[in-house]
């Protein structure tokens, strides 16, 4: 799902497309950045093997890649 290496450009897509397709701007860059911090900790306590990709840049492609494929969602 994340390389590495994540291409800039589609970040900022990705990025943006969230922030535009968002009924509340606010509440969108809150969810990112709750979704980066609870990642942080997640890498912190060793329990995520990708440590390479900073926390934010996971949580804007772990939240566009839901807002874009819904059904992959459970429940």
């Amino acid at each position: 799902m994340i390389s590495s290496g994540i291409n800039s450009k589609d970040l900022a897509k990705r990025g943006e497309s969230l922030i535009r397709q968002a009924p509340n701007r606010y509440l969108t860059t809150v969810k990112i950045a709750f979704r980066a911090k609870q990642r942080r900790f997640d890498d912190f306590d060793g329990l995520l093997e990708e440590s390479t990709v900073k926390p934010v840049q996971r949580a804007i492609v772990e939240l566009s890649d839901e807002q874009d494929q819904p059904d992959l969602l459970p429940g």
